[in-house]
């Protein structure tokens, strides 16, 4: 069945985002006077959990047993996510966050010959935005049919809720389109939804289980091979 739509997940996939948002949460934290660091075996752990309000209730309902949660909790949390993400913001507009290998070719090769793309991911739609502005400006989403962010689905990813979402907007069937993962969580969430779906892993997640992925590629340096077994009909 010819491919009409390619799906990316954003953070770890379109570009080597994780050690940036732990960074970002530390700053977070420190500036918020809280002695929380989140090393990189902790945040590998941490990684499990999608979406970043539900890592920091993760954490402290988990690692922070005797921590008293102040009054208004969700509020709290909510404003440390919002602190983190200006770091993270601040971060991506140095340039500090480049694409991984291939990934801008293989959007503009794709654009090309016809082939629709779309984003689903569990990151904000401000983090999304920051990062696809580097490299397309500010008229990127013109690029997307359709961009599936944030707290769009109240169920994040391993469910398949994010990429149903972006199959509706897109009127399309899941044997119509390929996806782009890095994780585990990201490849349980594209099959649940039907989708083949690739992997691109990264330092967080290249021991992970990726059962029933369609190919899984240290990075896309060989964009012809990747087009040749996702079946995509795109002149390298």
């Amino acid at each position: 069945m010819k491919i009409q739509a390619i799906i990316f997940d954003v953070d770890g996939t379109i570009a080597d985002t994780e050690e940036a948002h732990r960074v970002s949460f530390n700053r977070a934290f420190s500036e918020n006077n809280l002695n929380w660091n989140w090393d990189v075996p902790l945040y590998d752990k941490l990684l499990k959990i999608t979406g970043g309000k539900e890592r920091i209730k993760h954490f402290v309902e988990t690692y922070l047993l005797d921590y008293k949660k102040p009054d208004e909790y969700e509020n709290f949390v909510k404003n440390l996510h919002m602190i983190k993400t200006t770091h993270y913001t601040t971060m991506l507009k140095k340039g500090l966050i480049p694409f991984r290998p291939n990934i801008k070719k293989l959007i503009v090769d794709a654009k090309k010959a016809n082939i629709r793309l779309a984003i689903a991911t569990t990151t904000s739609p401000e983090n999304v935005t920051a990062l696809m502005e580097q490299e397309f400006g500010k008229d990127y989403e013109t690029m997307f049919d359709a961009i599936g962010c944030g707290d769009i689905v109240s169920k994040k990813k391993p469910a398949p809720d994010i990429y149903e979402w972006v199959l509706n907007k897109m009127k399309l069937k899941p044997d119509n389109c390929i996806a782009l993962e890095d994780s585990e969580n990201g490849l349980k969430s594209g099959l649940a939804a039907g989708i083949k779906t690739f992997i691109t892993t990264n330092l967080y997640t290249q021991q992970q289980d990726f059962t029933g992925a369609a190919a899984v590629y240290k990075d896309l340096s060989n964009l012809e091979e990747f087009y040749r077994v996702a079946g995509l009909n795109i002149r390298h």
